[in-house]
């Protein structure tokens, strides 16, 4: 472990106005957008489309690192026959690629999830090394019900994440531990709250038992927001008041960098609830995004409708992206 190596490639993601770009879905997730838009879901239709948000021009001014797919990582353009990697690479962009495998049911707990992978994973983590990856991502799911999550399934994700984030750290790897609770359900944001503060004092506690270099990651995580039925009232800075809370009362204030998942937020959401803590004074760490449908929504369905327009679809993507980018240093108005 590489400790100065981490701490740079962490410092290249999360610095100012810049965040990172999630186009990691798997074939299964892609496939599903693409049928509700009417495109064919098809491995030249995904390689296009992934085409399009690799070689948007300027997206290097507001987005640090992409998060790529098994598939994404291998692929490249159509015309010129340019790798990806080496497209993104020539624009100053880090490679991350994600690496769990999905979700699996967690034995004898109902309606619970835990996250498969590990098998092979050192392996895997070498090959996407030496093609260039310098970051990687490994997620766990939460749903908040009256009896979950249970402390068994936090546990067990937490050890999941300790495991992933050593054999990353080895490689010179940074890890991007992406704990995501749910919007599904009734629950009110201070479930949500409380739910998110043991998650996270769980999981830290955990990573810090297995010796993970704490600055050498960053934390993907959800916000402290109510679950998703309209009869819960939603309040922007409420939002961002108990996130902000809740980051600094159970995150380590040593941790290289903070992002967000979007998690099912209207993509003008996500924007303004991370614009809204940066009103909030200073942090003690680096918090800034790593959206993927707030940012790639609009780009996806003007695609959709005219696949020949790309730089149509483009163009959209990248105000996207400066959106968000604004709103990790506070400064968006709209």
């Amino acid at each position: 472990m590489n400790r100065e190596i981490l701490t740079k490639t962490v410092a290249r993601l999360v610095s100012p106005p810049k965040g990172i770009l999630a186009i990691d879905e798997s074939v299964n997730t892609c496939n599903e957008r693409f049928e509700k838009l009417g495109v064919p879901a098809t491995l030249e239709k995904r390689r296009e489309y992934r085409e399009l948000l690799i070689t948007a021009p300027d997206m290097e001014k507001y987005i640090s690192g992409y998060i790529l797919f098994d598939e994404t990582i291998r692929q490249s353009t159509a015309k010129e026959g340019k790798s990806f990697i080496f497209v993104l690479k020539g624009k100053g962009i880090d490679i991350g690629i994600k690496v769990d495998q999905g979700l699996v049911d967690f034995p004898l707990h109902i309606g619970e999830k835990i996250t498969q992978g590990l098998e092979g994973l050192s392996i895997r983590l070498k090959e996407y090394k030496n093609m260039g990856a310098s970051f990687a991502k490994w997620r766990a799911v939460y749903t908040i019900t009256e009896n979950t999550p249970s402390g068994d399934c936090m546990r067990e994700n937490a050890v999941l994440f300790a495991k992933y984030a050593l054999l990353c750290q080895e490689l010179d790897i940074v890890p991007i531990v992406e704990p995501e609770i749910l919007m599904n359900g009734i629950h009110t944001i201070d479930k949500c709250y409380e739910v998110t503060a043991q998650n996270l004092n769980i999981i830290f506690s955990e990573l810090k038992d297995a010796g993970v270099f704490i600055p050498g990651m960053i934390l993907k995580t959800s916000m402290v927001i109510p679950g998703d039925d309209p009869k819960i009232a939603i309040y922007d800075e409420e939002i961002a008041k108990m996130t902000i809370k809740c980051l600094k009362e159970n995150v380590p204030d040593d941790i290289g960098g903070i992002v967000f998942l979007s998690g099912g937020q209207g993509d003008e959401q996500a924007v303004k609830h991370l614009n809204a803590m940066h009103k909030m004074g200073p942090l003690p760490w680096p918090l800034t995004f790593s959206y993927g449908r707030a940012i790639q929504n609009g780009a996806l369905k003007s695609w959709a409708q005219n696949p020949i327009d790309i730089a149509g679809a483009q163009v959209l993507l990248l105000q996207a992206a400066k959106n968000s980018s604004e709103a990790s240093v506070g400064k968006y108005e709209k």
